[in-house]
């Protein structure tokens, strides 16, 4: 075989993609329980391990070659553990976005690490972000105006909040503002998202958001907060409608996904492409191709298509009228919303674009980045990451600690957590998922005072309460609403 050729390329191609398959092998074989390695660390093995660059050069050559991106892809397949782990614990500064092409090989984790790849790192030096500086009660506008009108390159840096008139800073008044900032955006009263109304956590864009002149660029603003929070790995109570997702990821609308987004809607569809095609085309229910819809309180009528209000709705068209009408509600009306939302989440990305970075995930990983995880906070995973300063496990005050927090709804014990962290929902892994461990101090403070909190540190700092019942007292004192979102210390 003469070297430099096509079958010599091929051959050198099938002995790399062997051998890659005995590397991965060894990578799963590492420690007697090589699932821990999933989780993700600072450091690893396989850190500088230059698996992921061979692999993405066997990818840039299987191309070339009928049957050998198979051949590829099976052999992945079967070593998708060892994949994972490479993923987690590769330092390499190089893009691997070829992996998110075959995301089927992907864990969640994997796909979170790569996406969030495409985001800036935020400087760590505070005082090279760009610095936001608002009043609680001028929140929206303040904000709004302090990063809608900023360069790219200076958000890409990160940001730091300060409210004013209060002396803290760091990292838990920025989860804190995020959580306060998305509260406002995503408030129906302010007109610019509409909720889902049986699941109110997730949102998509107004169509009727033109009640606000400034209504685009508000639309971009929140693109960037989005990003931003992303960026500063920050959840908030937010998660996005299917029809708003599928269409930041460059994907068509179908009547099946705006199930979530308008139930009433999606019944009349399913019931007009299900009804007896004798009784459809009766014209009983007196359809034609035209959308009415309430703006508020305005009722407007649109024609889907040319001449609609003379296209009468039968069994042969039924499914075209479901989908113009679909199109019109959920992408049409909101198309320069969207616009300027992808605008605004783009001014942070790196290296990649916007549907890149959206179709390299499934809505269910996006919510689990953005949202976090919304299953019951376990009190024994919170007792694993927490550490004791001038307090140890057996002390009185810890036990009393951990039996009332045992004993709290799971809203009381959100609540708990916001106070002491500001992180409102926990990320996907869990307690270890956070940047640093719970830390219960010693309060050297009179046992009247209730606890306080240095939410840059997740410190929560306790006085020595001398029973039970004074702990319960104070700490549910602490998750009244008033309390536990009004305290401003970091």
């Amino acid at each position: 075989v003469d070297v430099g050729s096509h079958q010599w390329l091929c051959t050198i191609f099938r002995e790399l993609l062997h051998g890659m398959n005995n590397c991965l092998e060894a990578v799963e074989k590492v420690g007697d329980h090589p699932d821990e390695m999933l989780v993700p660390t600072d450091a690893g093995p396989f850190d500088w391990a230059p698996f992921l660059i061979v692999l993405k050069g066997l990818h840039a050559i299987a191309m070339l070659y009928k049957g050998a991106m198979e051949d590829m892809l099976t052999m992945l397949e079967s070593r998708c553990l060892a994949l994972n782990v490479l993923i987690r614990q590769s330092r390499w500064q190089d893009d691997h976005f070829w992996l998110l092409e075959n995301k089927f090989l992907l864990d969640f984790e994997s796909k979170r690490r790569l996406v969030l790849a495409m985001l800036p790192e935020p400087q760590d030096d505070h005082d090279e972000r760009h610095g936001i500086e608002v009043h609680r009660s001028q929140l929206l506008s303040e904000s709004y105006e302090m990063l809608a009108f900023a360069e790219p390159d200076v958000l890409q840096g990160g940001i730091s909040v300060q409210f004013a008139t209060e002396e803290a800073t760091g990292p838990g008044v920025l989860r804190e503002w995020f959580s306060l900032i998305c509260r406002e955006i995503f408030n129906p009263q302010n007109a610019l998202f509409l909720s889902c109304p049986n699941d109110r956590r997730r949102f998509f864009p107004n169509p009727a958001s033109g009640v606000n002149p400034e209504h685009l660029t508000y639309f971009r603003f929140c693109g960037q907060v989005i990003a931003l929070a992303l960026m500063h790995r920050v959840q908030i109570d937010i998660m996005f409608a299917l029809t708003f997702y599928k269409q930041l990821a460059g994907l068509p609308v179908s009547w099946g996904d705006i199930k979530d987004a308008d139930p009433c809607l999606y019944e009349s569809c399913r019931k007009v492409l299900e009804m007896d095609a004798e009784f459809i085309d009766s014209d009983a229910l007196g359809l034609t191709f035209v959308s009415e819809m309430e703006e508020l309180g305005i009722y407007k009528t649109v024609e889907l298509c040319s001449g609609g209000k003379e296209i009468s709705v039968n069994s042969k068209n039924r499914l075209l009228y479901v989908v113009l009408l679909v199109q019109h509600r959920f992408v049409t009306c909101v198309a320069e919303q969207l616009k300027f939302f992808a605008q605004g989440f783009s001014d942070l990305l790196v290296n990649a674009n916007l549907q890149q970075f959206f179709h390299a995930l499934e809505p269910e990983d996006f919510d689990l980045m953005l949202y976090g995880n919304d299953r019951n906070i376990s009190v024994e995973d919170w007792k694993a990451h927490t550490e004791y300063h001038d307090y140890s496990s057996s002390d009185d005050q810890i036990v009393w600690f951990w039996q009332v927090v045992e004993g709290m709804t799971m809203e009381q014990r959100r609540r708990l957590l916001f106070f002491s962290t500001s992180v409102t929902h926990l990320p996907a892994e869990g307690f270890i998922g956070l940047s640093s461990k719970f830390h219960v101090h010693r309060a050297h403070t009179d046992i009247s005072w209730l606890p306080t909190a240095h939410t840059c540190f997740y410190q929560l700092v306790l006085p020595p309460y001398p029973s039970l019942e004074v702990m319960h007292a104070r700490l549910h004192a602490v998750t009244q609403r008033h309390i536990f979102e009004g305290f401003g210390f970091a």
